[in-house]
């Protein structure tokens, strides 16, 4: 089992997510386990308090290094190895499908939601390991990036998914954007489905999805073409001038 603890100020943000879709039921399958851990408990004054003003002025509060500290202390001395301390921060490492799938190793991730104007830096350099952010926006707190970071690793472990495949055939798996989906019926409001999906010949719809995905990639992120591997055939279909024409 791989356990997700969220060290947060909200802990209640996180009863719907477990609650529902692939959380849940990997949860209930025992692939998974997300614990979240109130800040607060762990203040130890009468009001609870996991914040204060900053020192040198400004605007906003910032999280006390005392209770955050204290609940790291705790947290990790029930952490199975190999585990990781993680602060979902906008000026962390960016999130991407390599940091994921390294991330998927671990049999713990403890991970630290800021709030307000942030946390006090003297506790972030003692507990964490690695600072990340999924994207170059500010959010209120860091619970919503911790619940999107989790759901993208937990889509790489073993039997959370239910089919292996599905993870490895998805946008940036191959360094490439995934190629379009299609279900039934196979005409819909006078628009069919391309053929070859229909024709139950594999080799010839592993290629097309192959032709697809490089053509989505060149369109939406040709910057990802330059890191991805691609075969010989691969660059002559996308040097080809018709061919990402849809």
């Amino acid at each position: 089992m791989t356990t997700y603890n969220v060290l947060t100020l909200f802990p209640d943000m996180f009863t719907s997510v477990c609650g529902s879709s692939i959380w849940a039921r990997a949860i209930s399958a025992g692939l998974i386990s997300v614990n979240t851990t109130d800040i607060r408990d762990y203040a130890t004054d009468k009001h609870r308090r996991a914040d204060d003003y900053p020192l040198g002025g400004g605007a906003g509060m910032v999280m006390k290094p005392e209770p955050v500290d204290a609940c790291f202390r705790d947290i990790m001395s029930r952490s199975e190895a190999p585990s990781i301390n993680v602060y979902m921060s906008p000026g962390g490492k960016p999130l991407t499908h390599g940091l994921v799938t390294r991330l998927a190793s671990y049999r713990t991730v403890n991970i630290l939601c800021g709030h307000y104007e942030g946390v006090d830096a003297r506790v972030l350099k003692r507990h964490i390991d690695l600072e990340i952010s999924i994207g170059d926006y500010v959010l209120t707190g860091g619970e919503l990036a911790a619940m999107v970071l989790i759901d993208a690793i937990i889509r790489h472990i073993d039997g959370v998914l239910g089919n292996d495949e599905s993870a490895s055939g998805e946008s940036f798996a191959n360094g490439l954007l995934e190629y379009p989906q299609y279900t039934r019926p196979a005409v819909w409001d006078g628009e069919a489905v391309p053929e070859v999906l229909l024709s139950g010949h594999h080799a010839n719809i592993a290629a097309y999805r192959r032709q697809e995905s490089l053509r989505e990639t060149a369109r939406r992120r040709p910057d990802l073409l330059q890191k991805a591997r691609l075969t010989k055939k691969d660059i002559e279909f996308i040097t080809r001038r018709d061919s990402l024409n849809p």
